[in-house]
């Protein structure tokens, strides 16, 4: 609808969700927007409104889609469990065992499972490179190879803001000769029905939101960086405006350039939730989804400069995340406010999707109050 009006349904006892996302659109914090909840595998929520861009010319649809950013971790995350599940990535190898020649400065040692809790040392490029080297997947991972650490492997997280999704994504390639954007299409994505896309075709871009930037000085400030700061958020820093190229959005970025909607990303989401069972189809044994949950490392995150807890690819609840059950529940976000929470227990999923962006990185109050409003209905507060 061209005025913007929330659209889409909710289950009866969900009628708190909706009025929390009108609010959001309506007081301002929104401007296009879309939530998306499950319960044992089913959608109980599915709503969307506002406009995909700033000038509010285009409503934003059932199939709008926007970039989300570090949400798509989740999705590298899943891609590389799916292939760990099945018997062909061993976490606990090193990294080295399927790409040789990352070995280079000192790497030899270090695990698959490092690269999955950024804990690797390699949150950040030493040599300079620009937001276009980012659409260069030989650059970028070759670069990766022969960079030393910044710190002592396994010891620390440093959040690894974009290079994760070439890390993982590498190593991906070197198992299955496909790039991660492919194997996670062909997998998981097209199975589903899922409109989500780690590379996104040039038909699609018609749909795509526009994201509008954060209000300058809600962004993180450069002037207190510590030297692996200054490296993982300055090389390159990030620049909104890439997002509306055709080069940033046709890239497979597995870190940071996935675009889709929070159905999409809410009902991939229910293979972790539901045992490794999502719309009538196994795609992975509970057990291997269970491995999420491991934690990996948890204390002072050397990037983030705040407490991280980090499982196989996942932050974990618990700590200064005040997830239900949180021994069974993980979650990510994206720079700017989406989010995806997933609860094992209580075999649910959430996310949050928009195009306003708040100056965080993992999600701010517009989702925690939407969470909010779900966890009641779900049952599980």
């Amino acid at each position: 609808m061209a005025d913007g009006a929330v659209q889409g349904f909710t289950q009866d006892r969900y009628g708190a969700v909706r009025a929390a996302f009108e609010a959001n659109l309506a007081g301002g914090d929104d401007v296009g927007a879309s939530f998306c909840a499950t319960l044992e595998g089913e959608t109980v929520v599915d709503l969307w409104g506002g406009f995909a861009d700033p000038g509010r010319t285009r409503a934003w649809e059932k199939d709008t889609i926007v970039n989300v950013y570090s949400t798509t971790k989740t999705m590298t995350a899943l891609t590389a469990l799916l292939i760990a599940d099945r018997g062909d990535l061993d976490f606990d190898a090193p990294v080295a065992r399927y790409w040789p020649e990352f070995a280079a400065n000192g790497k030899a040692d270090i695990k698959v499972s490092h690269l999955m809790s950024h804990s690797a040392g390699l949150s950040g490029w030493k040599d300079p490179i620009t937001t276009e080297d980012l659409y260069d997947w030989e650059k970028a991972t070759a670069l990766l190879a022969a960079q030393a650490p910044l710190w002592t492997p396994g010891t620390a997280s440093g959040y690894h803001a974009i290079t994760q999704g070439y890390l993982v994504g590498e190593v991906v390639r070197r198992i299955t000769g496909k790039s991660l954007g492919t194997v996670f299409r062909e997998e998981i994505a097209e199975p589903l029905g899922a409109d989500f896309h780690i590379g996104l075709p040039g038909s699609e871009d018609a749909r795509v939101a526009e994201l509008i930037p954060p209000p300058r000085g809600q962004a993180a400030e450069d002037g207190q960086q510590t030297e692996i700061q200054k490296i993982s958020f300055n090389n390159p820093g990030v620049d909104v405006s890439a997002t509306r190229t055709r080069g940033w959005r046709g890239a497979e970025i597995p870190a940071a350039g996935g675009t889709g909607n929070a159905r999409a990303v809410a009902e991939i989401h229910m293979i972790l939730a539901n045992g490794g069972v999502a719309k009538g189809k196994r795609f992975m044994s509970e057990a291997g989804c269970r491995k999420a949950l491991e934690l990996q490392i948890e204390g002072p995150d050397l990037v983030l400069g705040t407490p991280a807890r980090f499982g196989m690819g996942f932050g974990l609840g618990g700590g200064v995340v005040p997830l239900p059950n949180p021994d069974d529940s993980m979650y990510w976000g994206g720079y700017g406010g989406s989010i995806i929470m997933i609860d094992m227990k209580a075999r649910t999923t959430l996310s949050y999707v928009m195009n306003k962006m708040a100056g965080t990185t993992t999600g701010d109050m517009r989702a925690f109050s939407l969470a909010m409003a779900t966890w009641p209905a779900f049952g599980v507060v």
